[in-house]
């Protein structure tokens, strides 16, 4: 399976210029013959317009669905559409939407550990909900940033099965240390291939710190981008899930009668 991320650097609080921008790095992308293609955290907005968020976000995914579906099924690749802020009845959530190589929506998921620091929490409604799908036949799960702090999350999705974690986000360059070690410790505990795509640039005081990287479940990092806008590919031999978990059966060895997830 091969992966391509889009470490895309938008524009704050322009949703018209950022779904052009990432249109066309998608097309770039899929020139390389790709399986999946991957873009980071709330890429229509920005992370995140504080003033006039409700009418800068997207409504119930439909932009999303409709312009970036229509890019899966031209371009017959599967996508993981990073995060968009997406208006619904009950609140803004921070929405990921995958689509299958025919366009459709074959899982989505809204952010459910929102960033206090920065406030997250006081402008987005959290997510109820997780996310595992399939993408060719392949096990997948996403989770979004801030969500990777919380390890029992990532193994509720791995103990159902996972073979490629995808996660997405706006990670600030002041602590692009912890990114990366918290997406090889997620693969090398859940012996799984992640696949880490940020975002680029500076908002406001916070520039972020790009680094996005595909791990493999033995924490060999495969590829990872610099700090500028880039997109990055590499291919995922599948296999090593399977010959891991059987010379290190972690799952097996599981004690559930003194823990329970």
């Amino acid at each position: 399976m091969r992966i391509s991320l889009i470490q895309m650097n938008m524009k704050q609080a322009a949703p018209d210029e950022n779904f052009r921008h990432a249109a066309d790095l998608i097309r770039q992308a899929a020139a390389d013959n790709t399986d999946v293609i991957v873009l980071p955290e709330t890429w229509n907005t920005g992370f995140f317009p504080k003033d006039g968020l409700d009418e800068l976000a997207d409504t119930d995914g439909r932009r999303v669905i409709d312009e970036i579906g229509t890019l899966a099924e031209k371009y017959h690749v599967n996508i993981v559409a990073g995060s968009v802020a997406n208006q619904k009845e009950t609140g803004v959530f921070n929405t990921t939407y995958i689509f299958d190589r025919s366009g459709q929506v074959t899982g989505s998921y809204d952010k459910t550990h929102l960033f206090s620091p920065m406030g997250e929490d006081e402008y987005f409604s959290k997510g109820d909900h997780l996310c595992r799908f399939e993408l060719d036949g392949v096990p997948c799960a996403v989770i979004i940033c801030y969500d990777v702090r919380f390890p029992e999350l990532t193994r509720m999705l791995a103990v159902k099965g996972v073979d490629v974690f995808f996660m997405v986000s706006q990670w600030p360059d002041v602590r692009a240390d912890h990114l990366r070690t918290l997406l090889r410790a997620r693969a090398i505990e859940n012996q799984m291939f992640v696949c880490g795509c940020n975002s680029c640039g500076k908002y406001d005081d916070t520039q972020y710190g790009g680094g996005s990287v595909l791990i493999d479940p033995w924490g060999k990092v495969l590829t990872e981008a610099g700090k500028e806008e880039a997109i990055i590919a590499g291919d995922l031999d599948l296999s090593i899930v399977e010959g891991i978990r059987s010379s290190i059966n972690v799952f097996r060895d599981r004690r559930e009668d003194l823990y329970q997830l």
